[in-house]
């Protein structure tokens, strides 16, 4: 990590510089470290979360947002300080045992982390190790691996892992020199279009009118587009019905969508969900092969000039792990974050469990609503990439934070919100945004995945 950190307020600049707009004044309370982490997490989160409010602000004809740092921070633990119904989100997962073995396994020669969360990323797991799924055996016989050498049979086998390499050694990779070249926020213009006012502009929430389609799975996806609902966007939500999120990430990550079903192996629901998304504004995606189907970024710009497509993917769609999955732990494993974290020891996470997830959420949702500011002046088509390695490269960055290892952050009260639906009574944290004159919408009810019909 870099020996010097530049203030707050100047990363947010250097964030809103990547998307080519210009923004009203940012005002960040507080400053790292709020955690034990040796990396200025809750930095990165204010920064994050203050790019995108300037861009609402702009949008919305606000004179400036605030942001605090130590409620900034809490967006990363979310998904463990959401309940349902009084109940964590964790022990209402259809088995609630799914993410136990997802941790970091010592191998041969260092570690590997490894996801089993779905049937079959634990099913590619247990067949390269010749196991039961059971976090002991699982244990028991990485340790015959070399680590890189692991991550590779799993990945051979259908699954996700990754070992957990230096920095250094992410740096010299020929993925890590890839995913360096790359903005946190990649924003570019992919074709011509004439100028498109928003529906409704100046208008509050501002983005009343934006429709938006939703191919996301997750957090990092479907948070970005629940930030767009909270705003004013119609977002339809879809997923094929045979490859759902598990049980709480609809409520956790929907409120104010519409959910529907599709399979776009399917022709003629394919032909429906291209209809749909011929009379969006933008289209968010996070699952690979699907410009197989003629829904990447260049085939969907001639069907529909104008369109803002957002891709998140972990390494990079296009480089060379693009045909790999990933997940926010695998990140912080291969780009040496977890070593950093684990100050010599064993590799860990950082202390809010996650991290690249809700910080690409709110980096994508920023270069989502500055492309649509940009449609409106300029013109154009736009991508939108943002990578999860990138956004631990990102932080990383940042440069170091002074955190002593022994810090209590957990004691400090986090401010709730109530939102009763049909998933029943949900408490989430607030969106820790404040803008000058407006009010900080309160977030919408979830609806179960399926309940709404493929159209708008």
């Amino acid at each position: 990590m870099p020996t010097t950190s530049p203030r707050v307020s100047d990363i947010v600049d250097g964030l809103t510089a990547l998307t080519g707009t210009d923004v009203g004044p940012t005002r960040i309370s507080g400053a790292d470290p709020i955690t034990p982490s040796p990396h200025r997490i809750g930095d990165a989160s204010a920064a994050a979360i203050a790019a995108f409010g300037a861009q609402i602000s702009a949008l919305g004809d606000s004179s400036g947002v605030s942001v605090s740092v130590s409620d900034a921070v809490d967006q990363l633990r979310a998904a463990y300080l959401t309940t349902i119904n009084g109940q964590s989100t964790g022990s209402v997962a259809e088995d609630p045992t799914a993410l136990r073995n997802n941790d970091f396994y010592r191998t041969a020669d260092g570690w590997t982390f490894l996801i089993t969360t779905f049937p079959h990323q634990r099913d590619a797991v247990c067949s390269v190790l010749d196991c039961p799924p059971t976090k002991e055996r699982i244990a028991q016989a990485a340790l015959a691996w070399n680590s890189v050498a692991l991550e590779e049979a799993v990945v051979a086998a259908g699954g996700v892992a990754a070992a957990a390499r230096t920095a250094e050694q992410w740096a010299a990779s020929p993925v890590g020199i890839d995913v360096a070249r790359r903005p946190v926020i990649d924003l570019e213009r992919i074709d011509d279009s004439d100028p498109e006012s928003l529906t409704a502009p100046r208008e509050w929430p501002p983005l009343n009118g934006v429709r938006v389609v939703d191919m996301t799975h997750v957090i990092a996806g479907p948070v970005s587009t629940e930030l767009l609902a909270a705003f004013g966007a119609d977002v339809v939500h879809v997923t094929r019905p045979d490859l759902v999120d598990p049980h709480p990430m609809p409520a956790l990550t929907g409120g104010g969508k519409r959910n529907a079903y599709c399979d776009v192996r399917d022709p003629d629901q394919l032909a429906e969900l291209t209809d749909l998304i011929a009379d969006a504004d933008v289209f968010v995606n996070a699952y690979r092969g699907l410009q197989r189907h003629g829904l990447d970024a260049e085939h969907l710009a001639q069907r529909r000039p104008g369109i803002v497509v957002v891709e998140y993917h972990c390494w990079g769609s296009d480089g060379p792990w693009g045909d790999r999955g990933g997940f926010d732990q695998l990140a912080c494993s291969a780009t040496g974050f977890s070593l950093e974290e684990g100050r010599g020891g064993p590799p860990t996470l950082p202390p809010t469990h996650l991290l690249n997830d809700y910080l690409a959420a709110y980096l994508g949702a920023t270069g989502i609503v500055a492309a649509l500011r940009r449609r409106q002046t300029e013109g154009g088509s736009w991508r939108v990439r943002v990578r999860l390695a990138r956004v631990c490269t990102w932080v990383q960055s940042l440069g170091p934070s002074d955190a002593a290892p022994d810090i209590d952050w957990g004691a400090r009260s986090i401010d709730l919100t109530t939102v009763d639906g049909p998933f029943g009574r949900i408490d989430e944290p607030v969106i820790p945004i404040i803008f000058d004159g407006k009010p900080t919408p309160r977030p919408l009810a979830a609806r179960p995945l399926g309940t709404s019909p493929l159209a708008w």
